[in-house]
C-alpha cells in the first residue's frame, strides 16, 4: 500500500567516470531512443517531489530530470559513497531511494517494497539477488548520513560496506530479475 509509505526523495546516482563506456557519461547514453536517466526519471517521478541527481559533468543536461543536482566534495570521481553522501545532505524528505541511472528496468513495485521493508524495520533496506547485496537498488533513512560520512571519514570507499555497518534488511530478488539489470557495457545498449 504505497499511499501509507511517508514521502521519499529519490536519489539518482549519474556521477562515474563511465570507464566501461568509453568514459562517456552513463545516464545520457540513448537507449530506445531516450538518455538511460530518462527512463529512471520517468519511473520515479511520480514517487517523489524532491528527485536529486548525483552528476559530476554534464549539470545543464541532468538538471531537467531532476529538482536538485549535487556533486562530490571531492574531484576525480571518488565513486558512489561520495555521492550517496552528497545527496543524502540535501535531500529534502527522511527517506531516500537510492538508483543507479543506468537501471532503466527499474519499476515502481520494486522501489515500493523496498520503501515497505524500510520503513517497517525503520533502517535501510537493500536489494539481495544471488546471495549478493546490490546497494544501487536501496532504501535510506536520511539518519544514516552520519555513519556513511565516519566510514567516508575512516577511508572506507566501499557503498555497500559503509552501508553495512548498520542493520539492513534485505529485499530477495531472483537472480534473473531483468529490473536489476544496469546498462554498464556498450553490447547492453543495443537490446
Amino acid at each position: 500500500m504505497p499511499d501509507a509509505l511517508p514521502p521519499c526523495s529519490i536519489l539518482i546516482l549519474a556521477g562515474g567516470r563511465g570507464q566501461r563506456m568509453g568514459g562517456r557519461d552513463k545516464g545520457l547514453l540513448d537507449w530506445h531512443g531516450v538518455p538511460l536517466v530518462a527512463h529512471v526519471q520517468r519511473v520515479v517521478r511520480p514517487l517523489s517531489d524532491d528527485l536529486v541527481i548525483s552528476c559530476n559533468r554534464n549539470q545543464q543536461a541532468y538538471a531537467i530530470y531532476a529538482d536538485q543536482l549535487v556533486g562530490d566534495a571531492e574531484a576525480d570521481f571518488p565513486g558512489p559513497l561520495a555521492g550517496v553522501i552528497a545527496g543524502l545532505r540535501v535531500a529534502r524528505h527522511e527517506w531516500v531511494v537510492l538508483l543507479a541511472c543506468d537501471a532503466p528496468l527499474v519499476d515502481q513495485a520494486l522501489i515500493n517494497a523496498l520503501r515497505e521493508a524500510a520503513v517497517s524495520s525503520y533502517g535501510a533496506a537493500m536489494v539481495r539477488q544471488g546471495g549478493y547485496w546490490q546497494p544501487m537498488f536501496s532504501v535510506l533513512p536520511r539518519r544514516v548520513l552520519p555513519v556513511l560520512e565516519q566510514a567516508w571519514a575512516a577511508g572506507e570507499r566501499s557503498l555497500q560496506k559503509a552501508l553495512l555497518r548498520e542493520a539492513v534488511q534485505g529485499l530477495e530478488c531472483a537472480e534473473d530479475d531483468r529490473r536489476l539489470s544496469n546498462f554498464n557495457s556498450p553490447a547492453l545498449l543495443q537490446g
